[in-house]
């Protein structure tokens, strides 16, 4: 695609993609960044809706290792190597940026579930690889969704969204200001607690999962907080191998991922 045809991107829409790095924007427009061909590519494939993408802005090496962008030519612009950089978000941005207006799901309680259903809930997680990592997981062993408590990094940083490989798209996912009290609600709804901890049985030994499960990942260095183990019907822990562990935990999202195929497969 020759860039003559690809409209130059103004300077009102550079100022709103350099606000949207900042979540209070995200959240006013419902919109967010996805930086990198891979990234922009696997939402695109997600989509079901050809209004969820709100445009694409790319330099001309980004138009060149790009050419399925004409397919969009009506949402498509072209930015300097400069401009695209300073809204990118990334140090070493690949020329392709896309902007996605993001899903609205309901909550999980009011959510209706036919048979078996897992949700993963996130207290305090900090870390957006983590929280990309496990939606991608969540989606691929297919888990019914995520919840988020305060302190959980937002799902639309740039970090998380590059991480969840365009599962933003299709696995449900929900915040909460007081997650206590959406674990209390998801209870009487028939969901059993479960959450990781040190202090936990080992997950292999605690019988038969209960067909509706919560599984509560904790802060990357404290675990989960008190206010949610003490609403908990189960603490499970993955046990060390042979000898001594050589290192005090596992990561977030490997320990979600062990856990959800164990409960899912």
């Amino acid at each position: 695609m020759k860039n003559r045809t690809v409209p130059e991107v103004s300077r009102a829409l550079l100022k709103r993609l350099a606000r949207l790095q900042q979540r209070k924007y995200r959240d006013r427009e419902g919109l967010f960044l996805a930086e990198g061909l891979r990234t922009v590519r696997e939402l695109l494939g997600q989509m079901t809706d050809p209004d969820t993408l709100d445009c694409l802005v790319c330099t001309s090496e980004g138009l060149a290792l790009f050419p399925e962008s004409s397919l969009y030519s009506g949402a498509l612009f072209l930015a300097s190597e400069d401009d695209f950089t300073r809204v990118a978000g990334t140090s070493s941005p690949q020329g392709v940026l896309g902007v996605f207006r993001q899903p609205v799901f309901p909550f999980p309680h009011e959510r209706s579930y036919p048979g078996q259903a897992i949700l993963v809930a996130l207290d305090e997680l900090q870390d957006p690889g983590n929280v990309g990592t496990i939606l991608r997981t969540a989606a691929w062993l297919g888990a019914d969704g995520l919840l988020a408590g305060p302190g959980t990094v937002d799902f639309y940083n740039t970090k998380t969204v590059r991480s969840s490989a365009g599962s933003l798209l299709g696995m449900p996912h929900t915040r909460t200001g007081n997650l206590p009290e959406a674990l209390g609600q998801l209870q009487k709804a028939g969901f059993a607690v479960i959450c990781s901890s040190l202090d936990g049985v080992d997950f292999r030994s605690g019988g038969a999962w209960p067909e509706r499960i919560v599984l509560v990942i904790g802060n990357e260095a404290n675990g989960v907080g008190p206010g949610v183990i003490a609403l908990a019907d189960r603490l499970v822990k993955i046990p060390h191998g042979r000898g001594a562990a050589k290192v005090e935990s596992l990561n977030a999202a490997v320990s979600a991922a062990i856990l959800m195929e164990r409960i899912l497969l």
